[in-house]
């Protein structure tokens, strides 16, 4: 019996450990972001909408993101408690991409109908494109670097 326990608790304790490595995203309201965070987006959200907010913790680290809409367009603004923007992703309109990411992303999509495509800047840089793309009834992302070839990782 007391292997059983043992068992038990060493089960319990690697799930919480497990559940705790993972991004757990929960939609917030605008009145929970810390002061910091608000001036932040208060400052990124000029002329834009606001969809809404969500906060997420992952690696013990607790980030928070705008959702807004910028002429027109979709544009995700990840913010750490500090009011530091971490990543913006925003839409781009395919023919506004440069020949050799616009190349790079058709070669990816592999015939599949790229449907959205994202630039995604961390810390002030250009780091990929990303689009979603649909093949055969199922969407998936792809990625390129700003140079429009394959990355060594997924952004």
């Amino acid at each position: 019996m007391n292997h059983l326990r043992r068992a038990t608790a060493l089960t319990m304790a690697c799930l919480a450990i497990a559940a705790t490595a993972f991004a757990q995203e929960t939609k917030i309201k605008r009145a929970d972001l810390p002061p910091a965070v608000e001036k932040t987006v208060a400052d990124a959200s000029k002329g834009a909408t606001i969809k809404g907010f969500s906060k997420e913790m992952e690696h013990g680290k607790t980030t928070y993101e705008v959702e807004l809409v910028v002429n027109g367009h979709s544009k995700d603004v990840e913010i750490d408690s500090t009011g530091a923007i971490v990543e913006v992703e925003e839409e781009v309109a395919l023919s506004s991409l440069p020949p050799s990411v616009a190349a790079g992303l058709n070669a990816k999509a592999a015939g599949g109908k790229i449907l959205k495509v994202e630039s995604l800047t961390k810390n002030g840089k250009l780091v990929a494109y990303e689009a979603k793309v649909e093949a055969s009834g199922k969407k998936h992302e792809i990625q390129v670097g700003p140079d429009g070839k394959p990355l060594d990782h997924e952004e």
